[in-house]
């Protein structure tokens, strides 16, 4: 996985949000409408589809799209 692909699977998972909007160094809570659904949503995205469980301090504690692709990074490969 790369980081452009973990985007690209963020863009895919979100209707509201345009693709190439989204960066790596970008606040995600600024690129679309954040609420407690989507949040929801990309925890579930990330559980199907890289097995691996994002607690609501993970995303509390991210600001960017890179923090969440780092901790993603860093269980599957434990």
């Amino acid at each position: 996985m790369t980081i452009q692909e973990f985007i690209e699977n963020i863009e895919a998972e979100f209707d509201d949000l345009k693709p190439g909007v989204l960066q790596s160094t970008g606040n995600f809570r600024e690129a679309f409408e954040w609420n407690s659904i989507n949040a929801l949503i990309l925890i579930a995205m990330v559980k199907t589809t890289y097995d691996v469980t994002l607690s609501a301090d993970d995303l509390t504690n991210s600001t960017t799209v890179n923090d969440i692709y780092s901790l993603i990074e860093n269980r599957v490969s434990k």
